[in-house]
Order: structure tokens, then sequence, then C-alpha cells
């Protein structure tokens, strides 16, 4: 009794050092951190189809050992495998189910799951999109893959160019209504139409409360439209790539180790491995050096910094592949930049080349 007493006592005391806030507008309260499923620990062993496996035991693992530390955020989608950046039909639903799996035991209400509904999960003419027919099928999916009866936050993957948004928003406050989502919110969507999503919500009494986004030290572009629709909107943001995939770890600064993610998804090396990169890479890793924390740390520090001057929820939705990982990425909140150190941070993001560019779909209206 007084080890199981013990053991309880420590759980408690890192579950204590995560911090909580509420998610936008909303009563929703979530860890700092998100931890997400799009990449998982990779096993060296391929399936049949040449494709990398997970390692299912380490990745639950690193699950569990998460909300032993505070975490209560999770995020993942019907189309993650866990490995794969584009899964194809064959490997879908992956992510969904071994996240289900890790949280069986645990108190569900104590846990906030996101994931998200869009993406192509069979061949058939209604096998992918935004309908009525497809939305009702997939949240079916994902509640049994999940092992739970409701979804915290249901995303939209990305817009469906072949379905009315009403007819959309209409199927999601159905399922609000049936108790099997809580609340809303989007991904990669166009932010000109943000404020209509927002109306129409708001006119259907959906509680659209968030937006997934790209954000990282490397890649700002949210911050010219986003942000500006975060705050007038009280919506959060769940910031995915906060580290540009590892790039920000500086672990790419030398060689490219073995089984790191950029040796099975190549667009890591194309969209980011330019010669100013680099250079701004080493710039950052000496300031983290000079601070005494890790480049991870002083990443995931900067977004919170961020966060602080603008005003605006803003949560890291974290990838990691050993626990290591994890533990080093909570440790950031004990990371503080100072004005100082964030002005210099900031001029020299502004020499960054990535060669991609965010190019949102818009909505189609059903009465356009």
């Amino acid at each position: 009794m007084a080890k199981l007493l013990y053991l309880w006592y420590q759980t408690y005391k890192m579950c204590n050092k995560m911090e909580y806030m509420k998610f936008g507008n909303s009563g929703l309260k979530v860890s700092k951190f998100c931890l997400g499923t799009w990449h998982l620990p990779p096993s060296k062993e391929r399936d049949s189809y040449g494709v990398y496996k997970v390692d299912e035991e380490e990745s639950k693992k690193t699950i569990v050992k998460a909300i032993d530390l505070g975490v209560n955020f999770f995020d993942t989608a019907n189309v993650y495998h866990g490995v794969m950046q584009g899964p194809d039909v064959f490997h879908v639903g992956n992510a969904e189910r071994i996240l289900g799996e890790a949280i069986k035991g645990y108190d569900r209400e104590s846990l906030v799951l996101a994931t998200k509904v869009r993406g192509k999960m069979a061949e058939h003419a209604n096998g992918e999109g935004l309908s009525r027919k497809h939305i009702m099928w997939q949240v079916r999916e994902s509640l049994k893959r999940l092992n739970t009866d409701y979804i915290d936050i249901y995303l939209m993957h990305r817009p469906d160019p072949d379905t009315p948004i009403e007819e959309t928003m209409e199927t999601f406050h159905d399922l609000v209504r049936q108790g099997k989502i809580h609340y809303i919110g989007e991904s990669y969507f166009d932010p000109t139409d943000i404020p209509y999503l927002v109306k129409i919500a708001k006119d259907l009494h959906v509680p659209f409360i968030a937006m997934q986004e790209p954000y990282n030290f490397l890649e700002r572009d949210i911050e010219k439209d986003k942000f500006i629709l975060a705050k007038t909107y009280g919506l959060g943001i769940m910031a995915y790539i906060p580290l540009a995939q590892g790039v920000l770890t500086g672990k790419y600064l030398n060689t490219t180790p073995e089984m790191s993610r950029a040796t099975y998804v190549p667009e890591i090396s194309n969209r980011y491995f330019t010669k100013e990169n680099f250079e701004v890479l080493r710039e950052f890793h000496e300031i983290a050096k000079e601070l005494g924390v890790t480049d991870t740390q002083l990443a995931l520090a900067w977004i919170f910094k961020i966060q602080e001057i603008n005003q605006i929820t803003i949560v890291p939705i974290i990838g990691v592949t050993k626990i290591n990982q994890l533990e080093e990425n909570i440790e950031s909140l004990n990371v503080k930049i100072s004005n100082d150190t964030y002005k210099k941070l900031d001029e020299i993001s502004k020499r960054v080349k990535v060669n991609w560019e965010i190019k949102y779909n818009k909505i189609i209206k059903r009465f356009e």
C-alpha cells in the first residue's frame, strides 16, 4: 500500500508540473502541450507494402508517459498511419486505433481528444470529403478506433470543393446534439472563409473553437491573418509541426541521423534544407547554447513567447518518437525568453527561405 501511495504521489507531482489553460474563448481547459500522432515511434520493420510499421509498444508507452506528465490533450486524424506522411487507404485509421488502445483504463473525462475528417478512407465514391454521408460514417469509425463515446474536438481536415459548407455544418450540428462531438474546428481553410464558418456555426449553435495550422520558428505565415482571426473570434490555434518536423531540434545541422524522419520523408529536405536555413539554424543553436537550453526547448519556448505577445491561445502539437524527447519538450515550459532574445530571434527568422507556400482552397457555399 505504501509503495502504491508513493507511486501515486510521484505521478501527482509530475502532473502538477504541467500548466493548463482555456482553449480560446471556450470553457475547455487543455494542457499547454498537445501530443500528436501524425508521426509515432517507427519500427525498423516494413510491411508488405514496403512501408515502415509503427512501433506500437513504444507508441503506447509514450502516450501513457505523456498522461503521467500531465498532458491531457491528444491530436490524431482518421487518415493517420503513424509513420507515413500521406497514408493510402490501406494504412488509414492506424494512429486512432493505437491512441484508443493506449488510453484504455484512463478516466476519459480527464482527457481531451481531437481527431479529423475529410481525407480519403476508401476508394468508393463517398470514400472521402465533408458530405453528410461521409462524416456520419467516419465519426462512427473514429469512435470505434478511439474506444470512446465522443470526440472533444472534431476538425475539418481540409475544405471539400464538392460539398457546400452548410451541409457539413448542419451535420456537425446533429452530431453535437447527439453528444458524439463537443466542439469543432478547421485545418487549412482559407482565412477569408473563417468569418463565414464562425457565423454559420453560431447560427446553428455549434461551438466552433479551433484552427489547426502549421506554425514554427521557420514558418510564420499564419501570423499575417490567422492570428487576427484567433483574436477576433476567440479561436484557439493548434500549432502542428512546431519543431518543423524535427529540423528545429538541431539534429540535422551536421548529418542526417539513421531512422530520423528526413530519411523516409523527402518533403523535409525539399522544404527546409536550404543554405539560408542552415545559417539561421546555426545562429538559433548558438542562442540556445547561450541560454543553456536545447534547440528544441528554445523553439517551443519561442511559441509560448509569441502567445504571450499576441494574447492568443497557441498549443504546440508535439510529435515524439522517444520518451526522452517528450520529457525534453515539456521542460521547455521552464524556459523564459527575454524581450531582447525575442528581438534577436525575430531578426534572424526574417532570413528563412522555406520551399513551400500555403495554398488554401476556398469553401463552397450552398447559396452562391
